[in-house]
C-alpha cells in the first residue's frame, strides 16, 4: 500500500535522509579540518572518538534506561584490542591499508562480546545494582592490565606504530588531519547506524522497555533480550571509540581509562541531553573541552607545582559536576533541550514577519 502523502522520496526514507545528513556533515568537517592547525585537528579527532562512545551510551541510558558506570572500561577493551592487533601486524611485517580497519573491526567485535557478557550478567538487575556491576567492570579491566603484565605491559602500557596518511595524499599531508578524518569516518558511521536504530522497530522496543517493562511484556516484547542487545550495541560503539582514541596517540595505558572517564561519559550525555543523539554530540565536545581546560589554566597562569598538579587531577571533574548541577536545575533536558526550546520559540517568529 502506498504511504501517506509527503512520505515519498528523501523525506519518506529514514536511511536516505540520515545518509544525506551524514555526507553533508562529513563534508563540512573535512573542509574545516583543511584550515585547522595540527593541535585543533587532534581535538576534532578526539571529539569524534568520544562521539562514537556517547552515541552508543545514549542508546543504552537514554533510550533503554540502563545505567552503566563501566563504559570507560569498555573503551579500554577496544583500545587494547587495537594496540595488540597493530603490534601483531607490525611484528609480522604485514603490509596494507586494510590493517587499521581490521583492527578497529576487531575492537568492535571483542567489545561487543564483552558487552554481551556484562549484559547477560546484568539482565535481571536494575538501578543501583546494575550500576554496581558496571562499576566493578570499570575497576576490573584496568586491574587486569596490571596483573597480566606480559601481555599488557602493566602501567607502562602498549605502544604500536603510528598511523600515517596514505601516499596518494602527498608526502607533506598533515598526519593530524588524517587522524581527524579517520575519527570522523568512525563517528559518522556510528551516528548513521544509531540514528537509524533509534527510528527502527528495535528502537521503539527499547523505549517501550524503558517506559514500562510490564506493559512491554504484555505487548509481546522480550524485555531481557532487548536490554542485553542494547548493552551489546552500546559496548560495540564504546569499543570503536576506544580503538580510535588509541590510534590518535599510538599508545594505550590503563591510566587513560580510569573510573573518572566512566563518570565523565555519563555526565557528558546527561549534560548534552539524555536520550538525544544531538545531545551526544554536545557531550563529546564538552568532554574534550573540559579535559583540556586544566592544562590551559596551568599554562596560562603561573601556579605552584603542587596546586598545578591538583588542578590537573580535579578541575575537570569538579567543573563537570558543577555544570551537571546547573543543568539539572535550570535545563533538565540538557544543552539539546535548550537548543530545542530556542528553535521552537524562533520558529513562529520566522513564519510571522509581524512579530
Amino acid at each position: 500500500m502506498p504511504g501517506p502523502p509527503g512520505t515519498t522520496g528523501v523525506r519518506g526514507s529514514t536511511l536516505l535522509r540520515h545518509l544525506i545528513l551524514a555526507v553533508l556533515a562529513g563534508t563540512a568537517v573535512v573542509l574545516v579540518t583543511n584550515q585547522l592547525p595540527p593541535y585543533q585537528n587532534l581535538q576534532v579527532a578526539r571529539v569524534c572518538a568520544f562521539l562514537c562512545v556517547t552515541a552508543g551510551f545514549t542508546v543504552l541510558v537514554g533510550l533503554n534506561g540502563q545505567l552503566s558506570l563501566g563504559h570507560g572500561a569498555l573503551m579500554a577493551t577496544g583500545a587494547y584490542t587495537v594496540a595488540l592487533a597493530q603490534r601483531a601486524f607490525a611484528e609480522r611485517a604485514v603490509p596494507g591499508r586494510w590493517i587499521l580497519p581490521l583492527s578497529l573491526l576487531l575492537a568492535v567485535v571483542v567489545t561487543a562480546v564483552a558487552g554481551l557478557v556484562i549484559g547477560l550478567a546484568a539482565a535481571r538487575l536494575r538501578g543501583p545494582y546494575l550500576a554496581g556491576v558496571t562499576l566493578a567492570v570499570a575497576t576490573l579491566v584496568p586491574a587486569i592490565t596490571t596483573i597480566f603484565t606480559g601481555v599488557f605491559n602493566g602501567e607502562q602500557g602498549l605502544g604500536f606504530p603510528a598511523e600515517t596518511p596514505p601516499a596518494f595524499l602527498g608526502a607533506y599531508f598533515q598526519p593530524e588531519r588524517w587522524l581527524a578524518w579517520v575519527g570522523l569516518l568512525a563517528a559518522l558511521v556510528t551516528m548513521l547506524l544509531m540514528a537509524n536504530l533509534v527510528r527502527s522497530r528495535f528502537g521503539r522496543s527499547l523505549r517501550a522497555v524503558r517506559d514500562d517493562e510490564v506493559a512491554a511484556r504484555l505487548a509481546g516484547i522480550h524485555v531481557a533480550r532487548n536490554q542485553v542487545l542494547a548493552f551489546v550495541v552500546s559496548a560495540a560503539c564504546a569499543g570503536l571509540g576506544g580503538g580510535v582514541y588509541a590510534v590518535l596517540t599510538a599508545t594505550v595505558a590503563p591510566g587513560k581509562f580510569s573510573l573518572d572517564l566512566s563518570l565523565f561519559l555519563l555526565m557528558a550525555i546527561v549534560i548534552g541531553g539524555l536520550g538525544s543523539l544531538a545531545g551526544a554530540v554536545w557531550g563529546a565536545v564538552l568532554l574534550v573541552a573540559l579535559q583540556d581546560l586544566p592544562s590551559l589554566v596551568t599554562e596560562t597562569f603561573t601556579l605552584p607545582s603542587g596546586l598545578a598538579q591538583r588542578l590537573e587531577g580535579n578541575l575537570a571533574l569538579a567543573l563537570f559536576g558543577l555544570i551537571l548541577i546547573v543543568v539539572m536545575l535550570l535545563a533538565p533536558g540538557g544543552v539539546q533541550g535548550v537548543v530545542r526550546r530556542l528553535t521552537a520559540r524562533l520558529g513562529p517568529r520566522r513564519r510571522d514577519p509581524s512579530r
